[in-house]
């Protein structure tokens, strides 16, 4: 299975996007500000990470489903996000509800 992500709306405080899971759309996203401006997969030239407030950097990720201590149930967990630690796939209904996490959704 291959997950893709595809970012549409880079705001200054959000970041807006839609989901394919084989190619097929699957649902919108909301994540944190993108500051990997040239799309490298790292915080370099002058882009800094900034705590909270952050999208993970563009790249190819590995994903396994383990168990949450925050949620209390197992979701999808991003591996090995440079400057990142348990970035995690849920749900949510703001940029306010993820810290660096990708919200699923949609978009109204």
């Amino acid at each position: 299975m291959k997950l893709t992500l595809k970012r549409i709306a880079l705001r200054p405080t959000y970041t807006i996007g839609k989901l394919y899971i084989d190619d097929v759309y699957f649902c919108d996203t909301i994540e944190d500000t993108v500051r990997d401006l040239n799309k490298n997969g790292k915080f370099d030239n002058g882009e800094k990470k900034v705590h909270s407030k952050t999208a993970i950097p563009y790249g190819t990720y590995e994903i396994k489903w383990t168990y949450s201590p925050r949620f209390k149930k197992y979701t999808p967990q991003l591996m090995n996000v440079p400057s990142f630690e348990g970035i995690r796939v849920h749900a949510g209904n703001t940029s306010a509800d993820t810290e660096g996490c990708l919200i699923l959704g949609e978009n109204k």
